[in-house]
């Protein structure tokens, strides 16, 4: 099949899971015959993954996308100066400026987006649909999230073939709105979604709460659980001397960075735990570094700054170094998430989990059989949580080899590749019929 995946660009500064996942689907059903087109959207991809759309220009480039809402004269402006503020290096550089596009500012540009070539940044519109015209028909379309449904009327129209959407924490960038922009924005999701022909939820508990938030009908929304690659050929040796707990997001406290802190200085305070290490890694931006600088502080006042690392890369290979020197991981979102790749990340090197009771969490770990959930409302209950691992090598060990089970048999990329390659085939056969 020709298919064609329009994907956000993060610029490469900070662990963006949806991004993994869409370069890591778009290998992988290469790698199974398709000929599949990566087309980048706001910035470019990771460093690691500019290989897959080379030569492949980024449409809706971060910066014009701003002008073209901020300023009207800019929705007018020839095509070379738009050119200019597509340069990769100039959005790279806007990239890391993360605390000028805050989600909870941003809502009547999220919801121009959404309106498509409605919208503020229509001339986009028509440049991606002109550009996607000119190459070989695909067979199919598949949009990243819901964020960039505004694009799925055109899509239809204009190369009259079927429209895919993954949903995953579309909520984390909404909710955070004012109420009234928010709740525009899922009805605007709502409308152009009707022009999809099916959505792919990445885990059940994420299935039901978007159903009702954009009114899918239930024929229309499937659910894919993640995949990530898996090539690891025995798991990590565990290391207990001294333990050493791992992070792997965005260093922001939404992540709950703060609360994994506040926990490593408890346990490290008992005895037992006196060598115990932390390692942190996903990436930090500008509008996240006072946040780290608090951490350190309080870390120095505690005398264990030297026991934790900030780590600033996290390209593949570094991921890998870094989950293979962890005895466990823990990334204790409060509001937890869609699914998290980074629990998959872990498993794969048989590194178990430790994760809140919230969102898709509990449901991932229960079908990994790879960590264990902890109530985030009871106190002490982290703590008690991360000691019970800490303290417990084989424990550790048989969950860790578990979830790597579970990881080559059920939860690698591949497998998410190929269910969807055979929702793709079963839409284009109900359209032929």
């Amino acid at each position: 099949m020709k298919i064609v995946h329009i994907v956000p660009g993060s610029g490469g500064t900070f662990y963006c899971q949806n991004c993994l996942r869409d370069t890591a689907i778009v290998r992988a059903l290469r790698e199974e015959g398709h000929d599949v087109l990566l087309t980048p959207m706001y910035l470019p991809l990771f460093a690691d993954d500019a290989t897959l759309a080379e030569e492949v220009p980024v449409f809706f480039g971060g910066i014009n996308v701003y002008l073209q809402q901020r300023f009207p004269i800019f929705r007018k402006t020839p095509a070379w100066l738009d050119r200019l503020f597509d340069a990769s290096w100039l959005l790279r550089m806007a990239a890391k400026q993360e605390s000028s596009t805050s989600a909870r500012d941003l809502g009547p540009m999220t919801l121009s987006m959404l309106q498509g070539d409605a919208g503020n940044q229509s001339k986009e519109v028509a440049r991606l649909i002109h550009w996607l015209k000119e190459q070989e028909k695909p067979d199919a379309v598949h949009l990243s999230n819901a964020l960039l449904l505004g694009l799925a009327p055109q899509l239809k129209a204009g190369l009259d073939c079927p429209v895919f959407c993954t949903l995953q924490d579309e909520d984390t960038w909404v909710d955070v709105m004012p109420a009234d922009e928010g709740e525009a924005c899922w009805q605007a999701m709502a409308r152009a979604g009707e022009s999809v022909d099916a959505f792919v939820a990445v885990s059940q508990w994420y299935a039901d709460k978007v159903r009702e938030k954009m009114a899918i009908p239930p024929e229309k929304l499937k659910m894919i659980y993640l995949g990530v690659d898996n090539d690891t050929s025995q798991a990590a040796e565990l290391p207990f001397d001294p333990p050493v707990i791992g992070y792997l997001s965005r260093l922001a406290p939404g992540q709950g960075l703060d609360l994994l802190i506040d926990a490593f200085i408890a346990l490290k305070k008992k005895p037992e735990f006196a060598t115990l290490r932390l390692r942190a890694t996903g990436g930090i931006t500008s509008a996240y570094r006072k946040f780290i600088e608090d951490m350190k502080k309080k870390l120095r006042r505690e005398n264990m700054l030297d026991d934790v690392d900030f780590l600033e890369d996290f390209g593949k290979e570094e991921r890998r170094k870094f989950l293979r020197s962890l005895t466990l991981l823990s990334v204790p979102a409060p509001e937890g998430e869609a699914f998290g790749a980074f629990i998959l990340e872990a498993l794969a090197n048989g590194v178990p989990v430790v994760q809140p009771a919230a969102g898709a969490f509990p449901e991932v770990v229960q079908e990994t059989g790879g960590g264990i959930i902890y109530d985030p409302q009871q106190p002490g209950a982290y703590e008690e949580a991360l000691a019970s691992l800490l303290s417990d090598p084989e424990k550790a060990i048989a969950l860790g080899e578990t979830g790597r089970n579970a990881v080559e048999s059920r939860f690698n990329i591949q497998t998410m590749a190929r269910s969807l390659a055979s929702l793709y085939e079963e839409c284009l056969d109900r359209a032929a019929d």
